[in-house]
Order: structure tokens, then sequence, then C-alpha cells
């Protein structure tokens, strides 16, 4: 049985990014509200006010403190088929991966990329020509579905490879 169509957003990035955040796709949560990881429980957002020390701020002022950091946010697939939030619910045969080679030529500052996850770093290394001169981690997925590790181990592994010691 086909699942429904999952798109993207558009990256939040500006030219001079360093360092691009990588998700798979957004999640139900996130395609109702048009919004990144607006998923209540998941721990991206929360994750980023600690690391940053950012005051409560609504969506579109963590958007812009984000970039502010210069740090880019995106997702690995343009589209696909999912049966519902979780990346296992993909179906492999329908993903559309986005334009990076486009995503590169215009931001030619990036030197490191951080999937947010197992699946975003799967699937960014199965179809995407990695970058010469370009650092590559995965790092513990925020996703509420992740709760093999508590939100401080997730915090201090997002620390330290957003803001090395």
């Amino acid at each position: 049985m086909s699942g429904s169509l999952a798109e993207s957003f558009d990256w939040l990035a500006l030219p001079n990014a360093q360092v691009l955040i990588l998700g798979s796709i957004p999640g139900i949560a996130s395609l109702q509200q048009q919004q990144y990881y607006a998923h209540p429980p998941n721990a991206f957002w929360p994750i980023m006010q600690q690391i940053f020390n950012w005051p409560d701020l609504d969506y579109a002022a963590r958007c812009q403190a984000l970039i502010k950091e210069n740090i880019a946010l995106w997702d690995v697939l343009r589209s696909c088929q999912r049966r519902g939030s979780l990346d296992s619910d993909i179906e492999p045969g329908s993903i559309e991966v986005n334009d990076f080679q486009a995503f590169f030529r215009q931001h030619p500052n990036i030197n490191q990329i951080l999937c947010n996850g197992v699946k975003a770093a799967q699937l960014f290394q199965r179809h995407v020509k990695m970058p010469v001169g370009i650092s590559f981690k995965q790092l513990p997925s925020t996703s509420p579905a992740h709760a093999a590790m508590t939100f401080q181990i997730k915090l201090e592994k997002w620390r330290n490879a957003v803001r090395p010691p």
C-alpha cells in the first residue's frame, strides 16, 4: 500500500553558511505547520536554544537566529511516499533527492555537514556525491522516536559537533 506524499521545505540558509544540518524529510506535524522540527517532543529547537543560549523564541526568530550562526538547515530528500512520520516508513522506490549541486554552488563556504540521525546520514551517503573538503558527521536523531538516548546526552553530542571544544 502506498503512503502519502511528503515534500521537503526550501533550505534555510544565508549564502555565507558554513555548517549544513540535514534531516531526512519533514514529519507530518512539520508538514502541517510548514516548519522544520515542529513536532513538540522533537528536541532539535531546544538543543539549538541550549547551544546558543537563546531566549524563548517563536519559529521565525529561531530560524533567523540559526542562520545568523552561519548554520543552514535542509533535508536530504525533496520528496517521498511515506505511511507516517517515521523514517522507517519512507518507501525506498519513491525517494527524490534535493539538488545538492545547486545548494553547494550557492553556499560555497559550507565546510561541515551534520546529519540529524541515521536515516539522513544513510540517504545522504547513498544518493549525494560528497563534496571534497567538507567534513561529515552523523549525530543522534532529535526525534522523540530515538528515545534510547537522553536529552542531555543528545545535547552534548550536538554541542560538541556544532561548537567543537
